[in-house]
């Protein structure tokens, strides 16, 4: 997984105006998003993780092209699509695709399932009508559902299935990303490991680049390459999966990690209880977002930003403390 990334963003912003009263004057801006750099590299799966409300989803959407950026540039196979209109974003949309978090909410009701999958080469002209019913039916056995199923709609399908068809419905471009936004937390648990390896193997077999939205570490875990952690809408580490488990650096991704259940009967970690609620978007924190909360804190993190670097093995925290 090494060359040129499938997707980059770099500085990225994104500030939710407040408005006020009747001339909905705006008095203020929640900071869903501020600064983010990252890439995913072609069969990778970067997994982006953090607290409820960090800014996980947003950054998907930017990468999407679904919201503008505040600031930031957003290259998706070495193009820039930052701040593209609607049209110009038309011959992008087929090389990035995504999977919702609700599968029963991302599926029209009053469409048939094959009608859903065939949709996307509709909309593009990718396919004659016979050509399109062919690859439904190709697309249908891919995700583990049976061909008779395409005359069924999406009520008649169980949690499960659902997400299926909304993976198979993401893959009928042939896209080279697919933007995963909490894809398996609304399923049962056996049901999520099912899903999630039918997402690894159609990995393999199409060399598809995932980035992979979640707050469940167990999920990341098995799915991830490497993890970004956010933190109130700044990356605070980047590392590999096996790197950021076993030597987390930023107190952040520390306490994450120890508050993780062990799949092992009896098996305990360290409790690194974060002291605190997080800080309101809106009016975040001067200097280090995470210093109102980090036991570690220094007089620098209150004014001073700590910018995210590399470190002598390789993986990137932002952190003053760490070598």
């Amino acid at each position: 997984m090494t060359g040129a990334p499938i997707l980059e963003v770099t500085g990225l912003r994104k500030y939710f105006p407040v408005e006020k009263g009747l001339l909905r004057k705006v008095v203020a801006e929640v900071k869903a998003v501020d600064g983010v750099s990252l890439a995913v590299q072609p069969g990778e799966t970067l997994c982006l993780v953090g607290e409820s409300g960090c800014g996980k989803s947003t950054v998907g959407k930017l990468a999407l092209g679904l919201i503008a950026p505040t600031g930031g540039t957003i290259r998706l196979d070495g193009e820039d699509i930052t701040g593209k209109s609607r049209s110009e974003m038309q011959p992008y949309r087929k090389r990035v695709q995504m999977v919702f978090q609700d599968p029963s909410a991302s599926l029209n009701p009053r469409l048939k399932a094959g009608s859903i999958v065939g949709e996307p080469m509709e909309n593009f002209s990718e396919f004659n009508a016979a050509e399109r019913q062919e690859r439904i039916a190709w697309l249908f056995g891919k995700v583990g559902l049976r061909p008779d199923a395409a005359d069924k709609y999406p009520f008649e399908f169980s949690g499960g299935q659902k997400q299926r068809l909304g993976i198979a419905r993401a893959l009928a471009l042939q896209p080279g990303l697919i933007v995963a936004d909490e894809p398996v937390s609304a399923l049962d648990v056996s049901v999520q490991a099912q899903v999630l390896n039918l997402m690894m193997d159609l990995q393999d077999e199409f060399g598809l680049a995932y980035l992979f939205v979640s707050h469940d570490l167990g999920v990341v875990e098995h799915i991830g390459h490497r993890i970004a952690v956010m933190y109130l809408g700044r990356i605070v580490e980047i590392a590999s999966k096996e790197a950021l488990f076993a030597n987390p650096r930023h107190p952040y991704t520390q306490a994450l990690i120890a508050a993780a259940p062990i799949p092992v009967p009896g098996a305990k970690r360290e409790a690194k209880v974060i002291e605190g609620d997080v800080p309101s978007p809106q009016n975040p924190p001067p200097g280090c977002h995470f210093h109102t909360r980090c036991p570690l804190a220094a007089a620098r993190c209150k004014v001073e930003a700590p910018l995210l670097r590399t470190l002598k093995d390789g993986r990137q925290a932002a952190c003053h403390l760490v070598d």
